[in-house]
């Protein structure tokens, strides 16, 4: 964008200096033409009076002497002619040919020759006449090389060209410095943004030069800045109350489930498991809730995860808890190590998974599948219930949103877009996909590892972490 802005700066300026200095040289060039014709010309009005002497006496050697000492001090050669226009003295010029001659001879001074180039001009040609006491009595003609002229125009134009040069470089200094000195505001709140959007929200732009427009933007983005960083906090203390506040009376329901569990007859243990269910599904919808709320802790607990492991694991306290809901379990061989955070990745399984169970028809297989693909691992999600129209199918990550076809299907459309979230935080993806034979498809890509992890504590922990999950639920 500096560059940009540098060469809309400069462009001006050297259109600028290029008709400038395009006037400028044509007016050296027409100045020094002048100066030799003026010089030319003053030689000239000195031969008039020797000329018209010679002629007045009818003697041309009156006049022959002063022409042959001006060819050898000045190397110009000169002619005089008389009335009729025939040479009456001359240093060398064949007159004849000199198209001058006819306006002085006509009473007129001849004028500076032109070209539109100065050294298409080859000769430096004065014609003047020769009066006596008004009456014409004959012409003196000169006719003077213009290679040096034309030498001078150029060394005049190369200096020209020289100062030129450097006006450029000076001018694209100057658009270059301007343009850093307008950006420099624009610079500072994009590094101020990057380091917002990375989670420091106590990053802030330091009072800069440039235009006063732009550092009142400065302002602005600070006071913004420190205003977001303050309904952060505040959403991160509420968070952080939310959780205390939630996860105790629900820790409570749940043992008091348990002790229902223990003196309930047989006759009720369908409903009992019911409730436990719902009970293990609120924990687990808060814990993605808080999970997806709390941006401080998205991300840092990404490591290397052995996501097949993981996968069997949820599946199997999911048979436990839908044991009338069949769900097909495809493996690999062995571990399909990726880097993912194990609570994220539970999240994000457990919503799609709980969303296929809940739309496959009773007695469908829900299908289950982990694919160690050559740059991640893929935890594939198949159901086939009614699925979703295809125009339709972009909207299913958005948040609250549900589809018109199953507003009788209890749920509140946070699951898909809890899990893209959760997954995008280890920069993992979802895809949906509309296979053929109806229902729908989800696919949890995670950045593979070609094996596992070197310290043997990181997994350990990981999966310390599942086990002391599923004790709680």
């Amino acid at each position: 964008m500096r560059t940009r802005l540098a060469v809309i700066l400069y462009v001006p300026l050297l259109l600028v200096l290029a008709v400038v200095g395009t006037a400028y040289a044509a007016s050296v060039a027409r100045a020094d033409q002048q100066a030799v014709f003026l010089d030319r010309l003053a030689d000239t009005g000195y031969l008039v009076i020797t000329a018209r002497q010679s002629l007045l006496a009818d003697d041309p050697a009156i006049v022959a002497g002063d022409l042959e000492r001006y060819r050898d001090v000045y190397g110009i050669d000169a002619a005089v002619l008389d009335q009729a226009g025939a040479t009456w003295a001359t240093n060398g010029l064949d007159a004849a040919d000199v198209d001058e001659r006819a306006a002085a001879l006509a009473g007129r001074r001849s004028e500076l020759r032109t070209g539109p180039l100065p050294w298409t001009v080859d000769q430096v040609v004065v014609a003047e006449p020769v009066f006596d006491g008004g009456d014409l009595v004959g012409a003196v003609v000169t006719v003077s090389d213009a290679r040096d002229l034309s030498r001078g125009i150029w060394l005049s134009w190369g200096m020209l060209a020289a100062g030129g040069l450097l006006l450029c470089l000076l001018a694209a200094l100057i658009a270059h410095r301007t343009a850093g000195w307008v950006l420099r505001p624009v610079a500072a709140v994009d590094r101020a943004m990057v380091e917002i959007g990375a989670g420091r929200l106590d990053a802030r732009i330091p009072p800069s030069t440039g235009p006063p427009e732009l550092r009142a933007v400065v302002t602005r983005f600070n006071e913004m800045a420190a205003r977001v960083e303050h309904l952060m906090g505040r959403q991160q203390e509420f968070v952080s109350n939310a959780s205390h506040e939630l996860r105790n009376p629900l820790g409570a329901l749940m043992l008091r489930i348990e002790d229902l569990a223990l003196t309930t007859g047989p006759e009720h243990a369908d409903e009992v498991a019911h409730v436990r269910a719902e009970a293990v599904r609120m924990k687990q919808i808060l814990d993605a809730l808080l999970l997806l709320a709390d941006d401080a802790d998205r991300g840092t607990g990404v490591r290397p995860l052995d996501v097949a492991g993981l996968v069997e694991r949820r599946v199997s306290s999911w048979r436990t808890l839908a044991p009338g809901r069949p769900v097909v379990l495809d493996l690999p061989g062995g571990p399909a190590w990726a880097r993912a955070d194990a609570t994220a990745l539970e999240c994000a399984f457990d919503a799609v998974l709980d969303n296929a169970v809940k739309f496959a028809p009773r007695g469908e297989p829900v299908e289950v599948a982990v694919a160690a693909r050559p740059d991640a691992v893929e935890v594939v999600v198949r159901d086939h219930g009614p699925g979703v129209p295809a125009d339709q199918l972009d909207h299913l990550t958005e948040r609250f949103w549900r589809s018109p076809g199953h507003g009788g299907v209890r749920g509140s459309g946070l699951g898909l877009a809890i899990s893209a979230e959760l997954l995008a935080a280890g920069d993992g993806t979802l895809g949906l996909e509309l296979p053929d034979g109806g229902g729908l498809r989800v696919r949890l890509r995670l950045p593979r590892l070609d094996g596992p992890p070197e310290p043997a504590g990181d997994d350990g922990i990981a999966d310390r972490g599942v086990a002391d999950r599923e004790i709680e639920e």
